[in-house]
């Protein structure tokens, strides 16, 4: 995986779902529909190269952290700021509250160990159930 597909912010772009090697015709024809986009416009490289969400086609976030010369939010000496800041709203469909967790974990271990770690990350996150003080545990962890 390219580094570049790992947001400013910690998404994980390159294991989302309008990202152009994920993306399926039938997808982007429902998301195109609900978007009122075509699906050419939804396939997705990644913010870094195309400047933005192909949803909103800007980001205040990556705006941000260009404009600081900065790679990742971590680097900010205002990190975690209220764009990083969770929200219980689409916190089932979109990878939004794990971004402050993901910048730890680059921070923590690098880039190169966190791109191998992602998809793990992602998958208990949307997959695993919550156990208080050992966080979300998939089956195969119980």
């Amino acid at each position: 995986m390219n580094s570049n597909f790992i947001a400013p912010c910690g998404v994980d772009c390159v294991n989302c779902d309008f990202f152009y090697q994920n993306c399926t015709p039938a997808f982007l024809e429902r998301m195109a529909t609900a978007a009122g986009k075509t699906p050419s416009e939804l396939v997705c490289k990644g913010c870094r190269e195309q400047g933005g969400c192909p949803l909103t086609g800007t980001c205040d976030t990556l705006a941000c952290i260009r404009q600081q010369g900065k790679d990742f939010c971590y680097e900010c000496d205002r990190f975690p700021c209220e764009r990083l800041l969770p929200a219980k709203d689409k916190a089932d469909k979109l990878p939004h509250n794990l971004k402050v967790y993901n910048l730890c974990r680059i921070k923590a271990v690098g880039l190169s160990r966190f791109i191998e770690e992602a998809k793990g990350i992602r998958d208990r996150y949307f997959n695993g159930s919550m156990i208080i003080g050992k966080g979300p545990q998939l089956p195969d962890d119980m």
